[in-house]
């Protein structure tokens, strides 16, 4: 037998060892589907709280997609510019960040003409579309962005006109969460009810506090904000050299909540190598806590800065970042941010956060489904005390 001949004998037992492998995996409990193509159906069921919007970002063809669970996808053509404008609006906002400050006159120029932009682009077309379909304000919505569009606040497009003299953004018409994919949306759904699997009506839950303040100056009031809720729900805290990457992962199989008060580190091409900063620098990373399995994981919060930001060097991978790599690893609903914090904001967004997510009256609603909404009343209240746009437009929902 030549070389030839030879090369081929070993690509087909390659293909044997890679088709039994593959069998193997299906036959583990959650893995029948492994590399399977899911159905349409399956998709759709991503739509079933709330529709969908995919964004379509391509040179030959761009669209907006609105997926709905009892009806058709709606299809929103774009126009002839769409492409090359998101992709202005993203190097704009990216290049203003990178050389101003977020406070600074020049940023917030630049991001109130993203906004505004955006709404134009996006924002009104699919307003006027939700309208015929006849999908209500306050529903729950998710975005779906492709390419640049992960890297704007889709969220926050606005000002909408009205009549009325308080600006409205987006975020004020609809309750708005973000998921990397529909299968990720769908996984975070898993064990709610009619979803396939069956969960106890919710019981208070109990909060993992990861924490360092030696590298954050804001910490400290966050911190204290978080343990007053003790006197209604458990708190656990492992701050400064109790957080280590052992401890941690111990404690995220015991609690539903986690909130994380510490750096986190994003490695370009490398998403299970992201980390957070624990004691000493020591690391936990996400390759870590997706090998703890956590079923019990409901919900995280990760204040610190930049934690659903990408960088330009990340981007390719689109939504490879800390938030959306939590949903990966477990947690049915993540908050981050798109990028630096003001020190004075974590307190007084987090005691709203969780005042709202922990004395909402919705029975029988999981408390990580309540947290879009604790999100996006907890950001208004930072409005109201005067946040400028900048502060306020950081905060994102990413889950169920």
């Amino acid at each position: 037998m030549g070389p030839f001949g030879r090369l081929v004998v070993r690509q087909q037992k390659l293909l044997e060892e890679r088709d039994e492998l593959i069998s193997q995996i299906r036959a583990l409990p959650d893995f029948g589907n492994f590399l399977k193509s899911p159905s349409f159906d399956a998709l759709r069921s991503a739509a079933l709280r709330g529709p969908v919007i995919m964004i379509n970002h391509c040179r030959r063809r761009s669209d907006i997609l609105i997926l709905l669970h009892d009806a058709p996808p709606s299809l929103i053509t774009t126009t002839d510019d769409f492409y090359d404008r998101a992709i202005d609006l993203s190097d704009r906002l990216v290049k203003t960040r990178k050389g101003h400050r977020l406070e600074s006159k020049q940023y917030q120029r630049t991001l109130h003409f993203v906004l505004g932009s955006l709404y134009e682009l996006v924002g009104k077309p699919v307003i006027e579309e939700f309208r015929k379909l006849k999908i209500p304000e306050q529903s729950r919505v998710w975005w779906c962005p492709t390419s640049v569009f992960c890297n704007l606040p889709l969220h926050a497009m606005g000002p909408i006109p009205s009549a009325g003299k308080v600006k409205r953004y987006f975020s004020d018409l609809y309750i708005i969460s973000y998921t990397p994919t529909l299968s990720a949306l769908i996984a975070s759904r898993k064990l709610e009810p009619g979803l396939g699997g069956q969960v106890e009506a919710p019981h208070k839950p109990s909060i993992l506090l990861v924490a360092q303040p030696e590298s954050l100056l804001q910490a400290f009031p966050e911190i204290w904000t978080i343990q007053r809720f003790s006197t209604t729900v458990t708190v656990t805290s492992l701050i400064s050299k109790k957080a280590t990457p052992s401890s941690v992962v111990e404690g995220l199989g015991h609690h539903p909540f986690s909130h994380f008060v510490c750096h986190g580190n994003l490695e370009p091409g490398k998403p299970f190598d992201a980390s957070f900063r624990l004691y000493r620098d020591k690391r936990l990373t996400l390759l870590d806590i997706a090998r703890s399995r956590l079923p019990a994981a409901e919900f995280a919060f990760l204040s610190a800065c930049h934690t659903a930001e990408l960088t330009e060097e990340s981007i390719a991978d689109e939504v490879l970042h800390l938030t959306a790599a939590m949903q990966y690893c477990g947690f049915r609903s993540v908050v981050g941010t798109m990028w630096a914090m003001a020190d004075k904001d974590g307190q007084l967004l987090v005691e709203d956060f969780y005042k709202s997510i922990l004395s909402s009256d919705e029975p029988g609603v999981p408390y990580h489904e309540r947290s879009a909404r604790a999100l996006r009343d907890a950001v208004k209240n930072l409005r109201r005390e005067g946040a400028s746009l900048e502060r306020w437009v950081n905060y994102v929902h990413y889950g169920a």
